[in-house]
C-alpha cells in the first residue's frame, strides 16, 4: 500500500485521542503508528477501565481536553472491563460524543455484535505484524480523519 501524505505536526494544534490499551507492547506499537501516520494528535495511553473512567470524567470540566476520539482494546485484561468502560461512555451524555473504536485479537462474531450492539463506532481486529498496524492506521486516518466530520471540534 502506498504510503498517504500526512500534514506535518504544528506546535499547540495536537488533537487528543485516549488510547485505552493494558498491554504495554501493543501500546508501544500503536503509538509509534500513530506518530507516523497521525503526526497532528497526542495520544494518551490508559492502561485500564477505572484509570480511563477517572480520566474522562477529570477532562469534562475542559471540553478542549476531551479526546476527539477513543480508541480501546477490549479485553483489559477481561472483555467484561473493556464492555464496562464501552457501557459507560455511551451511556453518558457528554463522553459519547467521540467515536470508540474496539480493538481485539478476538474474531469471535458473538464479541463483535456486542460491541456494535453497545454502540461501538467499528471493531477493529489487532493486525499481526508492525507493516499490517501501518497500512490499518493509513486506512483508518483517511476515514476517520480526513471524510467523517467528528463533534468536538479542537479549539
Amino acid at each position: 500500500m502506498a504510503k498517504l501524505p500526512t500534514p506535518r505536526r504544528r506546535k499547540g494544534l495536537q488533537v487528543p485521542i485516549l488510547i485505552v490499551e493494558d498491554n504495554a507492547d501493543q501500546w508501544l506499537i500503536i503509538r509509534a503508528v500513530l506518530k507516523q501516520c497521525f503526526p497532528e494528535v497526542e495520544p494518551i495511553w490508559i492502561n485500564n477501565t477505572a484509570q480511563a473512567i477517572a480520566y474522562l470524567e477529570m477532562q469534562a470540566m475542559d471540553v478542549a481536553k476531551v479526546p476527539r476520539m477513543i480508541l480501546s482494546d477490549l479485553y483489559l485484561p477481561r472483555k467484561e472491563d473493556g464492555f464496562a468502560l464501552l457501557e459507560f461512555i455511551k451511556q453518558h451524555q457528554f463522553y459519547r460524543k467521540p467515536p470508540v473504536i474496539m480493538l481485539s485479537a478476538s474474531e469471535d462474531v458473538e464479541i463483535i455484535s456486542a460491541a456494535y450492539a453497545l454502540n461501538a463506532a467499528s471493531y477493529i481486529i489487532k493486525p499481526g505484524s508492525y507493516h499490517e498496524w501501518l497500512n490499518y492506521f493509513y486506512t483508518f486516518r483517511r476515514y476517520w480523519w480526513e471524510i467523517v466530520t467528528l463533534p468536538l471540534l479542537p479549539q
